[in-house]
């Protein structure tokens, strides 16, 4: 018993300690945002005690604001479509193949999920703009996609190969193809995974900021990470006005990730036994 307690001590405090490192400076970009500009100057003096105002919020909720959020949940929503689309088959192939060919395919998702995003603007640049997709929200989703598929096929084999093959091969005695095999059994036995991977996709999507502000021109397509960028410029040194903007941005994610917090926690936990 008291060993018990030597390690709950430890592990209560550290906890403790994160929590005041990640909290105090999201309940300072919170506070900010109901606060008014001469408020904000006081520094520490009105870190608890401030008159709270709505006039931050009144002022960004705009045409703008509610059209960049369409624009976001647009290109991550169609990112998370395309990025499965193609993972979720490439991530059963390498996990039911073996050989040079699996050590190959590992390797080069390894690989190229290791690149820098920096690196890849560039080429991606080059390629959109040879299919005419440049300055257009497809082309944003298809490099956003790109950039995440290796990302997601790493998240997705580990549950595909937790299903035992047994069953796979007991369905192909029966008659079953290859690809009924897929749909009817692998994908119904790993739909937890794909959710979990479903889920981290469209969160990253979500807050992606350097392929929207490269390809696109168009302010009326911009999403919510390159309007709060934009911000900086327009209002200066307001800072309620940016810090409401980024509280605004966020609150969807956090409902999401409220939402299914069990679900992802449960598909990760499972996708790190293998």
């Amino acid at each position: 018993m008291t060993g018990v307690m030597r390690f709950t001590w430890p592990a209560r405090i550290g906890a403790i300690l994160l929590l005041i490192v990640y909290g105090t400076p999201l309940y300072w970009l919170v506070s900010t945002s109901f606060k008014s500009a001469n408020d904000v100057y006081k520094g520490l003096a009105t870190f608890v005690t401030f008159s709270p105002t709505l006039a931050a919020y009144q002022k960004i909720w705009t045409a703008n604001l509610l059209h960049a959020g369409t624009n976001s949940v647009l290109i991550a929503a169609s990112t998370t479509a395309v990025t499965l689309a193609f993972a979720v088959p490439a991530a059963y192939a390498l996990a039911r193949l073996r050989g040079a060919v699996v050590a190959t395919g590992l390797g080069l998702v390894i690989v190229l999920q290791m690149l820098p995003q920096t690196a890849t603007v560039i080429p991606l640049y080059q390629v959109l703009g040879s299919w005419s997709l440049l300055g257009s929200i497809p082309g944003v989703v298809l490099a956003d996609a790109a950039l995440l598929l290796p990302f997601c096929i790493l998240i997705l084999r580990p549950f595909f190969l937790a299903i035992p093959i047994e069953i796979e091969e007991a369905a192909t005695v029966d008659g079953a193809s290859a690809w009924r095999v897929f749909v009817r059994i692998a994908l119904p036995l790993a739909f937890n995974g794909t959710v979990t991977a479903g889920i981290i996709i469209f969160l990253i999507a979500w807050g992606e900021f350097l392929y929207a502000t490269s390809f696109l021109v168009d302010p009326q397509q911009y999403p919510l990470s390159v309007l709060i960028a934009a911000q900086i410029g327009q209002y200066g040194n307001n800072w309620p006005a940016l810090m409401s903007i980024a509280v605004a941005t966020g609150l969807p994610i956090l409902v999401i990730f409220l939402v299914s917090y069990r679900r992802l926690r449960e598909g990760l936990a499972l996708g790190s036994i293998r």
